[in-house]
């Protein structure tokens, strides 16, 4: 969902007419350098990538320069699954804030996890962990078109005050919502 939802919020902001440039920086999967440059080309939006295995902080490092050389609103980075168990992955996340904040003199502006609402309970631990190493600012929730109720989003907003940003109900590149919260709740009431 990670993926699909950095192309969505990609859709998002181009329709409010920001020029998007998206940054495959899941090198560890090579399908999902395949799956973005494929989101990408359908958006009509560019795609910075490098082969499969390559530093995701050099991929992260050539979109930043290559926006700023283009004239690109905004660059969306696209990073590795994560297991919160994995210590390495996460250490490469703060990797990958060290060139921002070195190439921009400040933080990424957004750090936002994409949680899958089938996760559960689960999401919450994850969270924390994620939140300890990058600091996130937003929250995307996606599969909330399923059985989900998505129980673990209320949880982590209380734990650690992330907003919820956006909140996805299928695979169209158009199903992300900017987060409601009474459209939420009513949505878990009718479940």
């Amino acid at each position: 969902g990670k993926t699909t939802t950095c192309a969505k919020v990609a859709h998002l902001l181009s329709r409010q007419g920001l020029k998007v440039l998206l940054a495959a920086a899941d090198t560890f999967r090579a399908a999902a350098i395949d799956q973005l440059s494929r989101l990408g080309e359908e958006l009509g939006m560019e795609v910075v990538a490098h082969r499969p295995g390559a530093d995701p902080g050099a991929v992260v490092h050539d979109a930043l320069v290559h926006a700023e050389s283009k004239g690109y609103d905004c660059v969306l980075v696209d990073t590795d699954g994560r297991l919160q168990t994995k210590r390495p992955l996460m250490e490469e996340l703060g990797k990958v804030r060290r060139v921002v904040e070195k190439l921009q003199g400040r933080p990424p502006d957004e750090r936002i996890l994409v949680v899958d609402a089938t996760v559960g309970q689960n999401a919450i631990s994850q969270a924390e962990l994620f939140h300890q190493a990058v600091g996130l600012t937003g929250l995307a929730i996606t599969k909330l078109d399923g059985s989900a109720k998505g129980g673990a989003v209320i949880p982590i907003w209380r734990s650690l005050g992330i907003p919820i940003l956006w909140v996805g109900f299928g695979k169209d590149l158009a199903d992300l919502e900017p987060f409601r919260a009474r459209d939420f709740a009513q949505a878990l009431l009718r479940r």
